[in-house]
């Protein structure tokens, strides 16, 4: 898988992928035109940045657990499994919503985390029906 030493995997966001999260997101934002300032916090204290973005945690009006793709110490991107949909986010969000940051696209990483994700999202509804 490139030039990867493990198989990427969703994950809880956690402050071991650090440097890779700042450089993978400020080429994206970059790429884009996307403003950066979000990112003054992340470069402040990126453990408790971390911390804020753990669990579920109401985004967007709704319940929503975000996970990161990573490789070792490798960020690939975002994804966001939205618990509920408001009548908004039914129309332009849908219940996962995924970034692959601009240094690893075009590899089949969105592709992957997807599935990943998908696979989360039924662990998740099926759990919460035990």
């Amino acid at each position: 898988m490139d030039d990867l030493a493990e198989p990427p995997r969703l994950v809880p966001p956690t402050a071991e992928v650090r440097e890779s999260f700042l450089a993978g997101e400020r080429a994206d934002h970059l790429a884009t035109g996307d403003p950066m300032d979000w990112m003054d916090e992340a470069d402040r204290d990126f453990e408790a940045f971390v911390e804020r973005r753990r669990g579920v945690r109401e985004r967007w009006g709704v319940p929503s657990t975000t996970f990161w793709y990573v490789s070792g110490e490798h960020y690939i991107g975002t994804l966001i499994v939205r618990h509920r949909l408001t009548p908004e986010l039914a129309e332009v969000g849908g219940h996962i919503g995924y970034h692959v940051v601009f240094p690893w696209r075009r590899r089949g990483h969105a592709t992957r985390m997807l599935a990943a994700g998908l696979a989360e999202s039924r662990r998740s509804a099926w759990s919460a029906f035990c």
